[in-house]
């Protein structure tokens, strides 16, 4: 699960999240940034939690500026990849610029990532870039892929979102090209209408409508997602990135338990086999 879906404190995330029978969580920068004891409590409370971090998020606006700008990204860059190294996280989300400041000059792009992912080198972090359905130049998973292949850095791969393929209505044949090695996030999550034809409708439904996988109108889409990855054989981490004002608003335990029925479907109805998620045989037993 990820902390963005859920309301409350970091503890009672944290607490429904293991609760429902998760071993990992993908965590967000408000959480830990936002704690009422600072930021060592926030780290200590997550390692407490026996919880493996899934991956720490998000770096926006990054690639394609220049001066005092790049300068500035370069910082706020250094501080994220510190807080995901002292959290136990071994990977961080970069999301494509939507910066109207950011040059869509392929060659500064990548040298931008592949700094990026040389500032992150020494901590053993890896950098997943994600194409958004609504980025200024960079806006779907194939041309995010493009960009870091072009990089070549050892420690910067891909992070694949099911939102932004079903947004753009990329077409799941454009995965083949891209190495499975070089996934190193996947982030599930379905929405309740079948289309999002401009760039603000995409950005309003990813923040505030998304649900969980099987919940939605494209759960036929995302099955053949996940059973291509498989195919394709990605072996990584699965998280859902559920932005959703609704689940906001409602009782910890029962939205940790959408995700605990999301999960069993993946597993049991697209996979047909136990997906690497800890506590699934719990998660059988229980439903």
């Amino acid at each position: 699960m990820d902390t963005i879906t859920l309301a409350g404190t970091l503890e009672s995330k944290l607490a429904a999240v293991k609760g429902a029978g998760f071993g990992q969580i993908m965590l967000a920068a408000r959480d830990i940034v936002g704690h009422p004891q600072g930021i060592d409590a926030a780290v200590a409370v997550v390692r407490a939690s026996g919880l493996r971090v899934t991956g720490f998020q998000v770096l926006r606006d990054f690639e394609g500026l220049v001066g005092h700008l790049h300068d500035y990204k370069v910082d706020i860059g250094k501080q994220m990849i510190m807080m995901a190294q002292a959290l136990g996280a071994k990977v961080l989300l970069a999301c494509s610029s939507t910066s109207e400041h950011a040059s869509g000059d392929k060659k500064a792009i990548v040298r931008d990532l592949r700094k990026l992912a040389m500032l992150a080198l020494p901590h053993g972090i890896k950098v997943a870039y994600e194409g958004l359905s609504w980025g200024r130049h960079i806006n779907e998973v194939h041309t995010a892929w493009d960009a870091v292949e072009e990089a070549d850095f050892p420690n910067l791969g891909v992070g694949i979102d099911s939102y932004h393929i079903f947004a753009t209505n990329t077409a799941l044949e454009l995965l083949d090209d891209i190495d499975p090695g070089k996934i190193y996030l996947v982030q599930l999550s379905d929405f309740m209408w079948q289309e999002t034809p401009t760039p603000q409708e995409r950005m309003e439904t990813a923040r505030h409508f998304r649900v969980f996988p099987g919940e939605g109108v494209h759960s036929q889409a995302l099955a053949m997602l996940v059973r291509k990855l498989d195919l394709l054989g990605y072996r990584g981490d699965y998280s859902f990135e559920v932005f959703n004002d609704d689940y906001q608003q409602l009782p910890l335990p029962y939205v940790a338990q959408r995700a605990q029925a999301s999960a069993l479907w993946l597993a049991e109805e697209v996979l047909q086999r136990t997906v690497p998620l800890p506590g699934a045989m719990r998660l059988r037993s229980a439903a």
